[in-house]
């Protein structure tokens, strides 16, 4: 898997972004979820696969609701240490606030919830419908990624979490589970930008 499109977008002489990154293959494979305040606040979801991190831009965030099926549009890979990254990128592409919302740890799971190994995950990957199991602070059980066909843009994906003992039935917002004096909170303050909250529907 290739890092070329990433380091293309990239101005490494500003940038802090790293630009590679060890890979490691372990029995469970790391994943991190990364707050970004850039020309929009969004959610970027990240899956270590072979030696790099599958990403998706996801505007809404993750969500613990079974019912909710989040958009997620994927990107470009990004390197290994990326799962570490939290800073502010000065300019250019992504340029923004980032900071680290769940890290952890996760493993590919079959239709039935069995652990599956890498080959077969990249497999699941190329068919647009990969499920996996996370273990994060905020982030726990099993999720899908579902592959829109026919799409407008073609990396239309649906962030999808499985009905587990980690789910919910209540309204899942991911803005409601930020720290209040987090970098992009500050951010937004100090700007007189507060967060839009939707009123929660009653039941």
């Amino acid at each position: 898997m290739s890092l070329a499109k990433y380091k293309e977008k990239r101005n490494f002489t500003s940038t802090p972004e790293p630009q590679a990154g060890k890979s490691t293959f372990p029995d469970s494979f790391s994943f991190v979820v990364q707050r970004h305040k850039a020309s929009h606040l969004h959610y970027d979801f990240r899956l270590e696969m072979g030696g790099v991190l599958k990403s998706w831009a996801v505007p809404r965030g993750p969500s613990l609701n079974p019912a909710d099926k989040r958009l997620a549009m994927m990107v470009e890979d990004h390197p290994y240490d990326y799962k570490d990254f939290k800073g502010v990128i000065p300019s250019g592409y992504g340029a923004g606030i980032v900071e680290i919302w769940d890290k952890g740890s996760y493993h590919g799971i079959d239709e039935h919830g069995k652990p599956i190994d890498a080959k077969k995950l990249k497999t699941a990957l190329k068919t647009g419908n990969l499920k996996f199991s996370l273990k994060g602070k905020k982030l726990k059980g099993d999720f899908a990624l579902v592959k829109l066909k026919n799409a407008e843009k073609g990396n239309e994906w649906l962030l999808i979490k499985h009905r587990d003992k980690y789910a919910v039935d209540q309204p899942y917002d991911s803005e409601e589970e930020t720290l209040k004096n987090s970098p992009i909170n500050k951010w937004l303050a100090e700007n007189k930008k507060p967060l839009k909250k939707k009123p929660v529907k009653k039941q």
